[in-house]
């Protein structure tokens, strides 16, 4: 599909929602992203989302002693996305923003089902579109989810949402020297194991061209500074 200059994809994990908190959802946090959405939306470009849902449960961390099986504990984390993807959908649209969820899982009543045409049809008009509970299937996380949606809507870039400006050679919150890395090709992030997604996110996003951004969302304004490609804008971005 032609990729739309204006048409992203914004990836958060769930935990970002819960901020101090650790666990939920921090309202406040949702106030700060719809805003800084919203304002996106207002310069004239197209939004999609995929949140994590970390925020309440993981399909691996909830399997990992055998009681629950990694299927029905990955399925338990897709209807945590949809959680999120319910309250961020209220927080956009008390700003006045026109919002659709779609769930790759049918529930008709909460959300509708994911058709891409209909999705690509939201997005035109001004909508935002979250997607919500993954792939549908389980062993695939959120990170590969949005790469794929991503693909699909033919956005020209997939937005990872972090607390730091981008990818650095070391921790940054442990060593003060430690140096922001502009640009990094897929290649040098999956033979590095560098965890700006998992594996077959990132490999997914180098077959189909699409390149990823890391920044800082909640460094105010940075979001809007990237897409308008201003020099102070603060990201590194995996291509």
């Amino acid at each position: 599909m032609k990729r739309n200059p204006k048409r992203i994809l914004i990836k958060f994990s769930g935990e970002a929602l819960a901020g101090d908190d650790g666990f939920g959802i921090n309202t406040k946090i949702l106030k700060y992203l719809a805003d800084e959405i919203k304002s996106v939306i207002k310069e004239g470009f197209e939004v999609a989302i995929v949140i994590g849902g970390g925020n309440f449960i993981r399909g691996v961390s909830a399997a990992k002693d055998g009681i629950i099986k990694r299927t029905s504990g990955d399925y338990m984390g897709m209807l945590a996305t949809v959680i999120n993807a319910v309250a961020m959908q209220e927080a956009l649209e008390n700003d006045g923003v026109g919002v659709r969820v779609q769930s790759a899982i049918k529930m008709e009543e909460i959300a509708e089902n994911f058709i891409v045409r209909r999705a690509i049809r939201h997005l035109e008009k001004g909508r935002v579109v979250i997607f919500a509970a993954g792939t549908g299937n389980p062993f695939f996380t959120t990170d590969t989810a949005g790469v794929l949606r991503g693909s699909e809507i033919g956005a020209h870039a997939i937005i990872k949402a972090t607390k730091v400006d981008g990818i650095y050679d070391k921790d940054p919150e442990k060593y003060d020297d430690a140096v922001l890395i502009k640009e990094l090709s897929y290649d040098d992030a999956l033979k590095e194991n560098i965890k700006v997604m998992d594996d077959t996110a990132i490999a997914l996003a180098r077959e189909n061209k699409l390149p990823i951004i890391v920044c800082n969302m909640f460094k105010k304004g940075n979001l809007l500074k990237i897409l308008k490609n201003e020099p102070d804008a603060k990201y590194s971005i995996v291509k």
